[in-house]
């Protein structure tokens, strides 16, 4: 400390010492009450307040001398240095610094060596300040020895000069020799964590020096920053009336405080839970550690809370929320009051910033129930109000925030018009929210839906979310399917499908009931003024996506044709070859079919042109399951009819009546060319084969009026002519190998041509085609004429159903059929020959089979059991048929009768064995039973 001086007082302390004391002398209880005061403010007020006081008086003596100023701390031999830069004292600050009880800050100033310098008898007996200009020291020894008195004395009410001897670059120190019970380097380490906070305290402070580690203060704007040996600290401030302070970091981000102390402007006891430091000029009681209460404090905690929302406004509105001072319980009755005033302030200053760019009150602001980062931006226009940024509701509802449910929100949203893209983006907004579960998802059960069709419903459920190719998600996002809630692709996003929607792939949207509908009526919409370019190039591309596989119902879709809408399975592409097959009068207004638009057709790929029913070559009419006639072929019914049983399945060949009669040739190569086709021509009993062989035209006929060159059918068909067709494609067309008829007409072709003059058909042939045609089982109309058993063509005839009588008759007058001579004479609507009348007129007699030596013979070398009875043998034998006696071989009406002759005989005996086909080999055995006749 400073060393005695030599004789020069400076500031006068003789007198006030000399006043002191004699004050002492003329009212003993002053010298008492001086004593408790100090005693007092040592032990209670100004406890643990050292350091704060004396950087107080720092910042005022560096704000008399107009500069920032520097302080340093040092401990040297148990004794603390306090140095400042600064005003140097003076005899004011000298009369301040031995006065209890008054203090010599004038202005702006906030304890210049006031009441606050008591702090120092905190830790020592025996403090003195030297400065520039002189000294002053006290001591609580040379006190009591000038009172004359023992004990406890007010130690800094009586000053000694000193000589000065401060340190160099500085104008000021303060020195304490520290008592034995104080530890001085705790108190460095103290004053170490506290001068940040003195710092921003105490403006007029820009650097503190504690032994040897250095804290710099620098403002920049409304920016304090803190620099120290462990890092720097950045705080927003606001300088007023009162100061608001809150940290920051790098980014001005706000770092609010969770608990704090309000600072008069040095901290006091009173606790406060504001997010911000506030440092004001309130009442304070003497000790300086709580404030005062009354009408002064009153008002000046509304003027601080008045000036808190300056501070709030220095933020950038994102991070303005976070000085709203969050609920809970008051730290302290001046916490309580200041959190009052605060949020009233903040509910009726406007400060919040709106999406639209306005700055509103709390009262006049929205805020969503839950926090769903950018979801506030895209609904701002539709929810004005809104806030910028994000904040809880229940932070906000403190200062009178409107909070709006998302259930509000979606009921504003629905039936708001908005482009499919801005959907995406709130789905992407909400479903941050729901994947946070910060949003639970059933709170979205009426979210709006922008649908393709143009409309926007409420609720994800029973929407599809559609998956294919950007094609295909460009043309559904304008397609309109009544029933079918797609959502329109530029919205699509997976939150939906988490609500309700299902995806759907091409595959699934094209078997959709709903668009199944759409096609079947869409012929009709178009042609009641609906655009149609829409679905169609929808469906088609579906079917692209799908890989060219389509439902049959496909078929129904409106394509543009040469001036008209037609559905897809009535038009052919302009470079089909059906254009040169079928008859021109398909294509005339009105007619079957149409064209394809030629510019349409070459938006798009033939093979899904063709997949969605458009004809390119013959279309295929496929029924795994079919139940009656009811596809629409040509004939249907009557094919049907045909059969036997109902087909179990059908494969057909579409418009095959359309075909032009002289185009049939190319027909069949067409039909043969692909497999589908060619598969359903060769089908046994097909519709495709049926009808072309009755009804196609080949060289003027049809195909089953003509007969392939091998065939043995020579005279009752002929040979069909060259057309460049082999002969598997004529075979499979219906061109006659043999004479199967599948159906009455060819039945009844087959009659007509027997009858025929003009046709020579050998007996063989006759017969095998009246057997076909009681074969067939259809029933033909009886013919005028039939072919006799000689080949001729005759009006009346006997057909044959019994052998003897062929010997009495000429064979033009009978008729062969040895299948079923009964069936035959129905269809031919003809006598039987067994039916004619005839008498054996001649006699003859009796002989048992095995009383005849001869056949005897024979059935042993045929191994032939006998018959039972036996036969009447004449010689001759006579019969009268239609009038005339005829010499038969052998006859049988009750009983059989043979002539006596080896023909009569066998034909007897084979017809009474069952070995009719053996009457041949009999006959030439009764002639020559050598074993050369039987073996050679």
């Amino acid at each position: 400390m400073g060393s005695e001086p030599s004789g020069a007082d400076p500031f006068g302390t003789a007198l006030l010492r000399d006043s002191t004391l004699r004050s002492w002398r003329d009212s003993p209880t002053r010298l008492l009450e001086d004593t408790n005061v100090e005693r007092d403010l040592r032990v209670g007020a100004y406890r643990d307040r050292l350091f704060v006081e004396l950087a107080q008086n720092a910042a005022d003596a560096a704000m008399a001398a107009g500069t920032p100023g520097c302080v340093r701390v040092s401990l040297v031999d148990r004794e603390l240095r306090f140095a400042n830069t600064g005003a140097p004292l003076d005899a004011r600050g000298v009369a301040s610094l031995a006065s209890l009880r008054a203090s010599g800050k004038t202005g702006d100033t906030v304890g210049r060596f006031g009441v606050g310098f008591a702090a120092v008898r905190t830790v020592s007996d025996a403090p003195s300040v030297v400065s520039t200009t002189g000294g002053v020291a006290f001591s609580a020894e040379r006190t009591r020895a000038a009172a004359g008195i023992q004990g406890d004395v007010p130690v800094l009410r009586l000053p000694w000069p000193v000589d000065a001897d401060v340190p160099p670059g500085f104008d000021t120190e303060v020195r304490l020799p520290l008592r034995d019970d104080v530890d001085g380097r705790a108190l460095v380490d103290q004053l170490a964590g506290d001068i940040g906070d003195l710092l921003l305290a105490l403006p007029w402070l820009a650097e503190a020096d504690i032994e040897g580690r250095v804290w710099t203060r620098r403002a920049e704007g409304d920016v304090v920053e803190i620099r120290g040996p462990e890092g720097e600290s950045r705080w927003l401030a606001h300088r007023g009336d009162v100061v608001w302070a809150v940290p920051v970091d790098a980014d001005g981000v706000p770092e609010p405080l969770q608990e704090d102390v309000l600072h008069a402007p040095t901290p006091t006891d009173d606790g406060l839970s504001l997010p911000a430091r506030l440092l004001a000029p309130v009442p304070v009681e003497p000790s300086r550690r709580r404030a005062l209460p009354g009408p002064e404090l009153t008002q000046a905690l509304e003027n601080a809370a008045n000036e808190y929302v300056k501070l709030v406004r220095l933020l950038p509105p994102e991070h303005r929320f976070a000085l709203v001072p969050a609920p809970g319980f008051p730290k302290s009755t001046v916490d309580a009051k200041l959190r009052d005033e605060v949020l009233a302030d903040l509910a009726t200053e406007p400060w919040l910033s709106t999406q639209d760019g306005r700055e509103v009150a709390g009262r006049q602001a929205k805020v969503l129930d839950v926090d769903v980062p950018g979801l506030s931006a895209l609904i701002a226009d539709v929810v004005p109000g809104l806030l910028e940024g994000s904040a809880s509701a229940s932070v906000l509802k403190a200062v009178s925030v409107q909070v709006v449910s998302i259930e509000e929100v979606l009921e504003t949203l629905t039936g708001v018009a908005r482009e499919p893209s801005w959907w995406r983006d709130v789905y992407a907004a909400l479903s941050i929210g729901v994947e946070s579960h910060t949003l639970a998802g059933e709170r979205l059960d009426g979210l709006p839906v922008p649908l393709s069709d143009g409309r926007t419903l409420p609720g994800a459920r029973g929407c599809l979310l559609v998956e294919g190719s950007a094609e295909l998600l460009d043309l559904l996002s304008d397609v309109d399917i009544p029933g079918l809630r797609l959502v329109h692709p530029a919205a699509s996003h997976p939150l939906l499908e988490r609500l309700g929607a299902k995806h759907a792939d091409a595959r699934e949207l094209l078997n959709a009931d709903q668009l199944r509908d759409a096609v079947e009526r869409s012929v009709e919409d178009v042609r009641s003024g609906l655009d149609g370019t829409t679905l169609a190039g929808a469906v088609l591309r579906l079917i692209a996506d799908c890989g060219d596989d389509a439902p049959r119902w496909a078929g129904a879709l409106a394509l543009p044709a040469t001036d008209t809408w037609r559905r897809a399975d009535e038009l052919v592409l302009p470079a089909s070859p059906l254009l040169d097959i079928f008859d021109e009068e398909v294509f005339d207004e009105d007619g079957a079919l149409d064209v394809l638009d030629e510019d349409f057709a070459g938006d798009w790929p033939a093979e899904t042109l063709v997949a969605a029913g458009v004809l390119d070559s013959f279309a295929l009419v496929v029924d795994d399951e079919p139940h009656e006639p009811d596809h629409d072929l040509p004939d249907e019914e009557a094919w049907w009819d045909s059969l036997p049983e109902p087909p179990s399945t059908l494969v057909a060949v579409r418009d095959l009546d359309l075909v032009a009669d002289d185009a049939w040739p190319a027909a069949l190569r067409l039909l043969a060319a692909r497999p589908e086709t060619w598969h359903a021509l060769r089908t046994p009993r097909g519709h495709a084969r049926w009808w072309i062989a009755q009804y196609a035209l080949l060289g003027g006929l049809a195909p089953n009026e003509w007969r392939l060159p091998g065939a043995d059918l020579a005279g009752l068909y002929d040979e069909v002519p060259e057309l460049g067709l082999n002969e598997e494609l004529l075979e499979v067309a219906g061109v006659r190998t043999d004479l199967t008829l599948s159906s009455v007409d060819e039945a009844d072709d087959v009659l007509k041509r027997l009858a025929d003059p003009r046709r020579t058909v050998s007996p063989g042939l006759t017969t095998r085609a009246y057997d076909a045609v009681v074969a067939s089982g259809f029933e033909p109309e009886p013919p005028d004429a039939v072919r006799a058993a000689d080949g001729s063509v005759v009006d009346d005839a006997l057909v044959l159903d019994v052998p003897w009588v062929a010997g009495a008759l000429e064979p033009d007058r009978y008729v062969v059929a040895p299948e079923d001579p009964e069936r035959l004479a129905d269809l031919l609507d003809l006598p039987l020959a067994s039916t004619t009348p005839a008498e054996v007129t001649s006699e003859g007699e009796y002989a048992p089979w095995d009383g005849l030596p001869a056949l005897k013979l024979v059935a042993d070398q045929l191994g032939i059991r006998l018959p039972e009875g036996g036969v009447l043998v004449h010689d001759p034998l006579t019969v009268r048929v239609e009038g005339a006696v005829h010499d038969v071989p052998w006859w049988s009406d009750d009983r059989l009768h043979a002539a006596d002759t080896s023909a009569g005989l066998a034909r007897a005996f084979a017809w009474a064995a069952g070995r009719w086909p053996d009457r041949y080999l009999i006959a030439a055995l009764l002639d020559d039973p050598s074993p050369r006749t039987l073996l050679a």
